[in-house]
């Protein structure tokens, strides 16, 4: 990490790149596609907060945070919707940094917690979640583990 990490909008500068990133092979059935997110960004509009996740000039990642969701249990919820770090860049801190700044980005809103989600396979990445201080509500999301952590 050069500590010039930053989250950026999409933007017609940076879309072609943040569109080629791509995660490792095995985890490509545990994220969902930068593309499939922002279509979903765009259907949702101000629910979605689709960053670019840079160090220095280099992408090395993307994150899509949810905005004020009502959930299946009628709870209005925000949180962390994707994860998607470089196969290059993974394991260097770029994840941590991602959920840190959706967190600050939430207090900041005036939210108190931060909800995510995840494959619970082999390649999912639960632990990380866990180190990171989510635990687990107990709730399913379709076929993902719902975490959360109090911010």
């Amino acid at each position: 990490m050069s500590g010039g990490m930053r989250l950026e909008a999409v933007t017609p500068e940076n879309v072609d790149a943040v569109l080629e990133l791509s995660v490792h092979p095995h985890q490509r059935d545990s994220v969902a596609s930068v593309v499939r997110s922002l279509a979903e960004a765009y259907a949702y509009g101000e629910r979605a907060w689709p960053r670019a996740v840079f160090d220095g000039e280099e992408l090395v990642g993307f994150l899509m945070a949810f905005l004020d969701i009502e959930w299946g249990d009628g709870t209005v919820r925000s949180g962390l919707w994707r994860l998607n770090i470089g196969a290059a860049h993974q394991g260097k801190g770029y994840g941590r940094f991602a959920v840190e700044a959706v967190r600050d980005e939430l207090r900041r809103r005036g939210a108190e917690e931060l909800y995510v989600s995840w494959h619970q396979g082999e390649h999912g990445p639960g632990d990380f979640y866990r180190r990171l201080g989510f635990r687990e509500t107990g709730e399913l999301a379709g076929d993902q583990a719902v975490g959360v952590l109090a911010i």
